[in-house]
């Protein structure tokens, strides 16, 4: 009966073959793809209308489980769609036995994005006057209300598109924003949750902001005393922390004007590399091992051969890499009702930040666009704690420096069945990591944490220090 219901709703769909891609038109995959149909206002379901993206995955077997896989990417403002193109080796197991669905999260890739690329470009060295403006002319150029594309509207959508495909519940796997959805989902319906899977776990109650540069600079602390500790890298990079503080004084002091070669296309033009240029590109490698991996030898050719390039090519890249990865309206909207309003009085807090390497602009760029974005729908119950049994995993990065493994043991308090997993050096978002494919795979299998395998977890490490160009020591 379910294969008949769940056929009927993919024609109702209109799925037909498509091919869905990753990040920067990377990653292509096999799949069928469609619209759903929602209100923009859920309280208005005869309102204006959006189309969401819907590629669905179909499993490997002839007779797919009753339940289906999804994922939730973070941001907030990123493409689901986009993530699972990225990493479908992550979830190959997965895919065995159960249709994997995606939803791009409206407001977010192909389901009507709200992108502002002149508020992106305001907020990238914080000046009140241009980010107020920049805030002030992206809401004029929506064509859609923003206050309708927060995480509570967001659920409704996932738990239409289960009713009208016909599945009996999901299995949900959510990165970063992510799992602030997908715990979220489980709060309002949770008899549609078979399983959990967090990865890069945001507590409920948590408001992100002004923790991001405190736990930025904890992991580059982190590093920084791995390469101390460790033989080749104290040998071949001695006082790292005290070229780091010169060249983050040079910079601040005076920026740098270097004829740069694109990373992409090759072409060489003026490029000014300024320290927020050097603060966001620390911050954005310390995401990953292998390129946390490449910061102390970056440090070194600046500092010591006046050689920009790798810390320039690496700040072009993630410029040309973050440019059009995130709606930054969506983000705003989220982070405009669930997080700024909660701040507590930062008096005392401005000068914790001020200690880290990417200060307090952050936080006040999001106080100034908060000033004049609307506060949108958010449920009463939003920031309060879970009461939940549904089987979870919660996974952390050992040095995460966005959402380190202490969030995702607060979260857990509210997950009453639930396991804790820290990847061993690594950073955020780890589901493709080692063998983590395999235990997402079983743990889903199984729908219960009972005997789950997860021993191999002991044996990831950090990925090693390049020592020079050609890389790590053999």
């Amino acid at each position: 009966m379910l294969l008949l219901t769940a056929a009927m709703a993919f024609a109702e769909l209109r799925l037909t073959p498509c091919e869905i891609t990753g990040s920067q038109n990377s990653g292509r995959v096999s799949a069928d793809c469609g619209s759903l149909e929602v209100a923009e206002n859920p309280d208005d379901p005869d309102g204006r209308q959006l189309q969401l993206f819907v590629a669905r995955i179909p499993a490997l077997t002839a007779e797919p489980a009753a339940d289906a896989f999804t994922i939730i990417n973070g941001g907030p403002g990123a493409s689901s769609v986009s993530l699972y193109a990225d990493l479908p080796h992550a979830f190959a197991s997965v895919l065995r036995e159960r249709d994997i669905i995606l939803l791009d999260q409206r407001g977010t890739g192909r389901s009507g994005a709200l992108d502002c690329p002149l508020l992106e470009s305001a907020v990238d060295t914080y000046a009140e006057d241009r980010v107020m403006d920049a805030t002030r002319r992206c809401l004029e150029s929506l064509d859609n209300d923003p206050r309708f594309f927060t995480t509570s509207v967001a659920v409704k959508d996932l738990e239409a598109l289960r009713e009208t495909l016909g599945y009996q519940q999901w299995n949900i796997y959510g990165v970063s924003y992510g799992t602030r959805v997908a715990q979220h989902y489980v709060r309002r319906y949770p008899q549609s949750v078979r399983s959990l899977i967090i990865d890069g776990v945001v507590p409920p109650e948590a408001s992100l902001g002004p923790d991001i540069a405190v736990n930025a600079q904890h992991t580059l602390d982190a590093l920084l005393d791995r390469c101390r500790e460790d033989s080749s890298c104290s040998t071949r990079f001695p006082g790292l922390n005290k070229r780091l503080q010169a060249l983050s004084l040079r910079l601040k002091e005076n920026p740098l004007s270097l004829d740069q070669a694109d990373p992409v296309t090759g072409r060489v033009a003026p490029f000014e590399f300024t320290y927020p240029h050097l603060a966001s590109t620390l911050r954005l490698l310390s995401y990953a091992p292998e390129t946390a991996s490449l910061i102390p030898l970056m440090i070194s050719e600046a500092t010591e051969r006046e050689n920009f390039v790798p810390l320039a090519s690496q700040a072009m890249r993630i410029e040309n890499e973050v440019a059009g990865a995130i709606s930054f309206g969506m983000h705003n909207s989220v982070v405009c009702t669930e997080d700024v309003p909660f701040y507590e009085d930062l008096d005392d807090r401005w000068r914790e930040l001020d200690a880290t390497y990417l200060g307090r602009d952050q936080v006040q760029a999001l106080q100034t666009i908060c000033k004049v974005w609307p506060v949108g729908q958010m449920d009463a119950d939003f920031k309060q704690t879970l009461d939940a049994n549904v089987p979870a995993l919660l996974l952390s990065g050992e040095f995460d420096p966005i959402t380190p493994p202490d969030y995702a043991h607060r979260a857990a308090g509210g997950l009453n069945n639930s396991l804790e997993l820290v990847a061993r050096g690594q950073g955020h978002g780890v589901a493709g990591r080692g063998c983590l494919p395999q235990v997402i795979g079983d743990f889903v299998a199984a729908g219960s944490l009972d005997e789950l395998e997860t021993e191999c977890i002991e044996r990831m490490r950090p990925q090693p220090f390049f020592v020079d160009l050609l890389g790590p020591d053999p």
